[in-house]
């Protein structure tokens, strides 16, 4: 009876065991965590595998460097099969990066995710190099897992809110910048055309020079040379030089906004608005939420998030964990 009992014990120890172990192994390949030693050191570590990386595939363009191929694929191959175990530890820890999913369904969750295609993507040339030119080209890819360093700290945070918060301003900045192009692209090859027929040859002629003058000084291969096109070429280019700055002052807005918002994320009160100050708690209903689902369902406005001695900004797709100190402005009844 003993030894029945025995063995209907053991796998669920083992089960048990398994599961911390892939928490412990969750909280490890996190970024961020300064206050565990191990993560640190996993930080590190995938610092330096990108960095090493990233060297050896512009190294590895040059000639001069040629007889030192093999000692770069040596290095790659290494770097790679370090993504390639991180790769497979994110998959099988994705149930606690999303706790409101199956496992089955976090996965996938990831497998879609930013992070689960820059890894990916990262992997897979260096298998098929000799294959498809598309493999190739997605060595660039590499550069994206940079973002991986600093994904969880306030400036890269500050960023992303920034452009997803400005999304719509940007866009129009983007559409009138755009029929400037046009419209100076048709005027101008309605002009110089007659004159310089082999290099005006249609409107698509023209929108590269509009390209060229409005987003730089001109790059000289296409120039008016009538009386008249000079003109319209002064002209495009003042209107280009006030037409570009507007995203510049638009994100430079958002940016004084965001740090402006931080600096005032203590306790203060105003006249229907309260800043409040939480722990979240294993039995938190907003573990394991995003900010903009929260923000959505609860009716506040989260100002900063303290996790383990670091302040992170809000961003919406920032994901609250357990130990995290939330500072929020919540709506009251006066």
């Amino acid at each position: 009876m003993n030894d029945q009992d025995s063995k209907n014990k053991i796998p669920h120890i083992d089960r048990e065991e398994r599961e911390t172990l892939k928490k412990r192994i969750f909280h490890v390949i996190q970024i961020g965590q300064k206050d565990d030693s191990a993560s640190r050191f996993c930080d590190y570590m995938i610092t330096t595998a990108i960095i090493l990386n990233i060297t050896v595939l512009i190294l590895g363009t040059f000639d001069e460097l040629a007889h030192y191929q093999d000692f770069f694929r040596i290095i790659e191959g290494i770097t790679v099969a370090f993504f390639c175990i991180e790769y497979a530890c994110r998959i099988w820890t994705a149930g606690y990066l999303y706790p409101d999913r199956s496992e089955r369904k976090a996965r996938l969750k990831f497998l879609c995710s930013f992070d689960g295609i820059v890894d990916l993507l990262t992997i897979l040339p260096f298998f098929f190099l000799e294959g498809f030119v598309v493999f190739r080209v997605l060595r660039v890819a590499r550069i994206l897992h940079l973002f991986r360093i600093n994904a969880y700290y306030d400036s890269f945070n500050v960023i992303t809110s920034v452009l997803y918060e400005k999304r719509n301003q940007l866009i129009s900045s983007i559409f009138i910048i755009m029929v400037l192009m046009v419209a100076s692209s048709l005027c101008m090859y309605g002009v110089e055309h007659r004159a310089q027929p082999d290099v005006y040859k249609n409107a698509f002629s023209g929108l590269w020079w509009s390209m060229s003058t409005i987003f730089t000084v001109g790059y000289g291969d296409i120039y008016p040379i009538t009386i008249l096109g000079k003109i319209f070429a002064v002209i495009t280019t003042f209107l280009g030089v006030g037409t570009v700055a507007i995203p510049t002052g638009i994100i430079s807005a958002g940016f004084v906004e965001q740090y402006t918002s931080l600096q005032n994320s203590g306790v203060s009160r105003s006249e229907d608005m309260i800043t409040i100050t939480a722990v979240v708690d294993s039995a938190s209903p907003l573990r394991g939420k995003k900010i903009r689902k929260i923000e959505l369902e609860h009716n506040i406005i989260i100002a900063a998030i303290l996790r383990k001695g670091a302040i992170l900004v809000p961003a919406d797709e920032l994901m609250i964990l357990e130990g995290d100190t939330l500072v929020y402005q919540e709506r009251v009844q006066l």
